[in-house]
């Protein structure tokens, strides 16, 4: 009942703008010092496969170290490639330890009134759960009452508890989860599902799947600092031209995901834009 209540009352302050933002003055050019400094910081997940994750030689590798990796091109600088939580990450951008976020993060209002969520949205995910397979697990309901491992920070937590009512036992990173699940503490693992098809890859996961539905597909913004006007038009622009050139559909290719929706219908729409 309190969901419903919300839901609309929310919708009522973002149409008549009562929801107020909280404003920042404007700061250094973060763009002009990264082109000054020679070296941009991105900060990337470690522990999200195959978009951010760390190879055996301690190398961090995926689809947003590559995403991170083409900005850096593009301004003629060197990358460095910052690890982050998603605890820590915002913090760490505003304190200028890094000079962009790249890093599976979705758009929402708290997040929009402490940096500057760029435009248009370069993925998209929702939640789901990756279980065992000899569950035989078939609908969302069957799940009602039974513990999940969850991910501190996840937007979907409170949610997925409410909707299906699950008990939701939150753990400080993903690594500490998937523990808890292969031991037992858990029936399932809830989490984006983008990053469970990314560890059904691995064979240590071969006895999971995802066989339920996703639920509550989120769009994912690379952030910067707020009151950098520049820094932002300059990243919106790449994100447009990773649309039209089809940059995430091939990277989709290149780490074995199956192709999503997301991506598959920003690229045709921005080919289409630009042929027009």
């Amino acid at each position: 009942m309190v969901r419903m209540f919300l839901r609309p009352l929310v919708a009522v302050f973002l149409a008549t703008g009562l929801f107020l933002l909280r404003e920042r003055p404007a700061s250094a050019d973060d763009l002009a010092r990264i082109k000054q400094r020679g070296t941009l910081v991105v900060g990337v997940k470690t522990d999200y496969p195959p978009f951010g994750v760390r190879t055996a030689s301690s190398q961090i590798v995926g689809i947003e170290p590559d995403l991170a990796a083409k900005v850096a091109r593009s301004l003629h600088v060197k990358l460095e490639l910052a690890p982050v939580t998603a605890t820590n990450r915002i913090e760490l951008l505003e304190q200028g330890k890094v000079d962009l976020i790249i890093a599976t993060m979705n758009d929402t209002m708290v997040r929009r009134s402490e940096v500057e969520m760029v435009k248009p949205y370069y993925y998209a995910a929702g939640y789901n759960v990756m279980a065992p397979k000899s569950m035989n697990l078939k609908t969302w309901a069957e799940l009602k009452g039974k513990t999940v491992c969850g991910v501190r920070g996840a937007y979907y937590n409170l949610e997925a508890a409410a909707d299906f009512e699950l008990r939701v036992t939150a753990f400080a990173d993903p690594s500490q989860a998937l523990r808890a699940l292969k031991q037992g503490g858990c029936v399932a693992l809830l989490f984006d599902d983008v990053a469970i098809e990314g560890h059904l890859l691995q064979a240590e996961w071969s006895e999971y799947d995802m066989p339920l539905k996703s639920q509550e597909v989120q769009p994912w913004a690379i952030a910067v600092r707020a009151g950098q006007p520049e820094w932002a038009a300059y990243i919106s622009t790449m994100v447009k031209s990773w649309a039209e050139d089809g940059t995430i559909v091939n990277l989709e290719t290149k780490y074995h995901l199956r192709h999503s929706s997301f991506a598959e219908d920003a690229h045709a729409k921005a080919s289409k834009q630009s042929s027009n």
